[in-house]
């Protein structure tokens, strides 16, 4: 599969208080392929979302370079934040809108979209419904409804699990990785959870703690469905731990 996203030596300074300046991502070099689901794991503080949003375009203030495919335009990305990002004042059915706004669609094209989308995350009854109605899982697939809606290559997501119970977690990450097998789209998400990463990833990079570099990527060829009580898996989960604790 051809490289989408790289990074080459890439380097983040964050400027404080009385000029100090403090070292957060130090030289990193990936190269996330098409279609590839890539987790970035690592302890609280390490960096993570930070890396994230420079890939993203989010944050353009870094040292050393990013390269997205020459295919890959602003409108061809989307991003999942931690924290549901849904405009309250909306409904269900016009913040699934918004991801459409960048996109040049017909009236009828956008309707025929949101409509698709309401279905595939068993929206449909909650569509004329304002976000504080709705419990964390319902407003995180609102959420990931509206990143997928315009078909994007790549979709960043920060986090987008680590918000809800665990059972609900569960339930949204296995949707989502159905969805993901249909679409193929390039996912490249954080987390700090090392069974989510086993769970949903291809390739995990393993972050350090701050300043965050890439301690190793490892190929995660379990076959899916991943379940959690199995020796492989439990090999896996020990690996990493290996790999992040200090």
């Amino acid at each position: 599969m051809p490289t989408i996203v790289s990074t080459k030596n890439l380097t983040k300074v964050f400027k404080e208080e009385n000029n100090k300046k403090l070292l957060v991502l130090k030289n990193i070099n990936l190269e996330i392929q098409q279609g590839e689901f890539f987790v970035i794991l690592g302890p609280s503080g390490s960096g993570k979302s930070t890396l994230l949003r420079l890939m993203s375009g989010l944050d353009k203030d870094y040292e050393g370079e990013i390269k997205t495919s020459e295919k890959i335009q602003l409108s061809d990305i989307s991003f999942v934040f931690q924290q549901f990002a849904l405009f309250p004042w909306l409904s269900v059915y016009k913040n699934i809108e918004i991801g459409t706004l960048a996109h040049n669609y017909s009236l009828e094209e956008r309707e025929k979209r949101i409509a698709q989308e309401l279905k595939l995350f068993n929206l449909e009854m909650s569509k004329n419904v304002y976000p504080k109605v709705l419990c964390g899982g319902m407003r995180q697939r609102v959420g990931i409804a509206r990143a997928f809606i315009s078909e994007p290559k790549i979709i960043f997501m920060d986090e987008p699990f680590s918000e809800l119970d665990s059972f609900t977690a569960k339930e949204l990450r296995q949707e989502f990785l159905r969805i993901w097998k249909e679409k193929h789209q390039t996912v490249i998400m954080v987390t700090h959870l090392i069974d989510e990463a086993i769970e949903l990833a291809d390739r995990i990079a393993v972050l350090t703690t701050i300043p965050g570099k890439i301690e190793k990527i490892i190929v995660n060829d379990l076959p899916r469905p991943r379940e959690k009580r199995t020796q492989p898996f439990w090999q896996m989960e020990d690996k990493l731990n290996e790999l992040i604790k200090p």
